[in-house]
């Protein structure tokens, strides 16, 4: 099936965020885990036998409790080996429940109505710090391509970990508070760094570099207090103008104040002008595309005479033009390589 290109194009201004919606603190985050594990409870769509390690899981299972089987005996399509991952917040306690994601590792076609049994979580140092078990659901997460919902070979568990270990906390007691930037800006630290110190009259921030902004407590504060305040705090922000390209789905983001500089582009059989100087007469059998761009459908020419040409614009008529979703990001990333494009351009 043919994929089609969307595009979603947003206005790019100043507005007023929280410091905590552009800036993480430093040391407080998620940490991944992983454990492998086995599903059982499918309806003949487990793994196959071609899939050793799954059937090699299920005798050292059984051996486990007592029950000696030789994996070349284990004929059952009713389980399946399984990645089991999660994230750990911060400040995550012993006891707490934790959302996990199932997905299969062998060839298994579905992992519907199955249910997972008791999977150790571990942390990148080897330590187990939950535990996961119950049964699993296929809904909301994408199904194969071409299959239904009930094909998915990756599932959740939601609240199916408990955590069992804690990691070492003394963010009351530290004296080195940072706050990191999500999108490196020198305003913007420069701007956090002076709406802080005016806050509290006193320098209690400091900017280092474009990422990294200091930060002194003062006495009568805890942490907690302080980093509630600071994270509080409204900056005047605006965002830095980027076209995002998903090379998977076709999909193509950008704003609607990303201008295209006058440019000449030929690609395959699609040629775009960009002059905003040329005439915006129709000659021959030229069309009106109503966005500021006439197209010869004899060359596949697209002519584009507006005096402000943006991302959007382009994108649009490559659109109605019935370009496919692989030219149109192909003109795009030329666009930009050309430098006709005063934009960070994001493939992912």
């Amino acid at each position: 099936m043919r994929i089609l290109a969307f595009f979603l194009f947003f206005i790019v201004s100043a507005f007023a965020v929280q410091i905590k919606d552009i800036a993480n603190t430093v040391g407080v985050r998620d940490n991944q885990l992983i454990g492998y594990g086995l599903v059982v409870g499918l309806n003949g769509s487990g793994d196959g036998t071609s899939s050793k390690f799954t059937l090699q899981s299920v005798s050292n299972l059984l051996q486990g409790m007592n029950i000696k089987v030789d994996p070349n005996d284990i004929k059952s399509k009713n389980t399946a080996a399984v990645m089991v991952t999660a994230k750990l917040p911060a400040f995550a306690k012993s006891g707490d429940k934790l959302d996990v994601t199932v997905s299969s590792l062998g060839d298994a076609k579905s992992l519907q109505g199955g249910t997972l049994l008791l999977t150790a979580l571990r942390g990148i140092d080897g330590e187990i710090y939950a535990i996961a078990q119950g049964s699993l659901s296929v809904g909301g997460l994408a199904p194969r391509p071409g299959g239904a919902g009930s094909h998915s070979t990756a599932a959740t568990v939601m609240g199916g970990a408990n955590v069992e270990r804690e990691i070492p906390q003394n963010f009351n007691e530290s004296n080195n508070l940072t706050l990191s930037l999500k999108t490196a800006d020198f305003k913007t630290a420069n701007d956090i760094e002076r709406v802080l110190n005016t806050i509290f009259e006193e320098n209690v921030a400091k900017a280092v570099d474009s990422r990294t902004i200091k930060l002194n407590k003062p006495e009568d504060l805890s942490n907690v207090e302080f980093m509630a305040r600071v994270l509080e705090q409204d900056i005047a922000y605006t965002p830095q103008n980027k076209v995002i390209i998903d090379e998977r789905t076709g999909t193509v983001i950008a704003g609607v104040d990303v201008e295209v500089e006058p440019i000449l582009i030929t690609h395959k059989d699609i040629t775009i002008k960009i002059d905003p100087n040329n005439s915006t007469a129709l000659a021959g059998n030229e069309i009106d595309m109503k966005d500021g761009g006439i197209v010869d459908p004899n060359s596949n020419t697209l002519r584009i005479n507006s005096s402000k040409t943006t991302v959007a614009n382009i994108a649009r008529m490559l659109n109605k033009l019935g370009a496919s979703p692989n030219d149109i990001i192909a003109i795009m990333e030329n666009l930009k390589r050309a430098g006709a494009i005063n934009a960070d351009l994001e493939v992912i």
